[in-house]
């Protein structure tokens, strides 16, 4: 088995003595696996970072990352990790260089194997071209790599990444999950990383857990728990709402389960594509006409959908409406 990375067991941090940001988190995360924390804003994935990278003490509970206890060993700790915040944290008075060099000083990193290594980072995150003009001058999508280069210059064994593409554009975000990619195959390293948007911890994530109000609901792959729902949907319609074809369809294999409404027909099945021409082939059979069809795939949101009674893509849609306002008021104090 490979070694575990991180290991929480009853990790809890409770606010002003009646709020439960994380309760009773237990978790582990195995050597060069990335980790997805999936779940809306509030719903405790910056309080579990921030416990698991030393900067918040637990209210109860243990943890250990790379070996090392987050409160008694935390020094050992943040040695071994790198940290990607979701707000920029880099100067945007000096350059990109001397911003990754500022933090290998931090880190205790000699001068001539930062500058290596700085310029190693640079052409990974395709930043070379822009290393000596200042952080002001860079796009969105460049701070986020710039980021990403100043969090792996002390080579950590784990990296955690808070949000990495918050308040991207879709094309940048997908850039950067191409970077993460090849931050695992390139450096063999572990990731922990928070999300709240579904296709990228489909994309990027060997498993993902759904947080919601501090707990964790579920734990798996994103197959796994896709899967776990229990089969592909099939909606079908057909020329009449005057025959109930429930049972009918209810029997051909494969079927899990039927609901109608009206003439429409809600079909969960193992395999749809299988399925679909049978209940097809049974429509004709009895002289109906099929006017709709359509087979969707379970996702994440579906998986989300299932175990906190509500939406992750509402979530999602909020957030990006809050993340261009503020780029707007930005904007117009500038």
């Amino acid at each position: 088995m490979p070694p575990k990375v991180v290991e929480a067991h009853n990790l809890t941090k409770i606010f002003n003595k009646k709020v439960k940001a994380v309760d009773n988190v237990n978790l582990e995360i195995e050597q060069g696996e990335t980790f997805g924390l999936l779940g809306p804003n509030g719903a405790g994935k910056s309080t579990m970072i921030n416990m698991l990278t030393t900067i918040l003490k637990p209210s109860s509970g243990t943890a250990k990352v790379c070996g090392y206890d987050i409160i008694r060993e935390a020094a050992e700790v943040r040695r071994s990790i790198g940290v990607v915040h979701q707000e920029y944290t880099a100067d945007e008075d000096l350059t990109g260089l001397d911003n990754i060099l500022l933090c290998a000083a931090l880190y205790g990193i000699p001068s001539s194997t930062a500058k290596q290594r700085a310029w190693e980072l640079l052409e990974l995150v395709e930043l070379k071209e822009a290393a000596k003009r200042k952080v002001e001058t860079y796009s969105g999508g460049m701070r986020r790599r710039l980021e990403l280069a100043c969090g792996l210059i002390s080579r950590p064994t784990l990296l955690f990444l808070d949000e990495p593409t918050l308040g991207l554009d879709v094309q940048t975000r997908v850039a950067v999950w191409n970077y993460i990619k090849r931050l695992k195959e390139e450096y063999g390293m572990t990731i922990f990383m928070t999300t709240h948007y579904l296709e990228e911890a489909d994309a990027i994530c060997d498993r993902v857990a759904i947080i919601d109000h501090g707990k964790i609901l579920k734990i798996g792959s994103p197959n796994e728990l896709k899967s776990g729902l229990g089969g592909d949907i099939i909606e079908i319609s057909v020329n009449t709402d005057k025959l109930d074809l429930t049972t009918l369809i209810r029997e051909i294999k494969g079927v899990k389960e039927v609901k109608k409404a009206d003439a429409l027909y809600r079909i969960k099945a193992e395999r749809g594509e299988e399925v679909a021409p049978a209940v097809i082939e049974a429509m004709r059979s009895r002289g109906l006409t099929v006017s709709k069809l359509s087979m969707i795939k379970p996702t994440l949101d579906e998986v989300y959908l299932e175990y906190t009674g509500r939406s992750l893509r509402a979530e999602q849609a909020s957030e990006e409406e809050m993340m261009a306002l503020r780029r707007t008021l930005h904007k117009a104090r500038g």
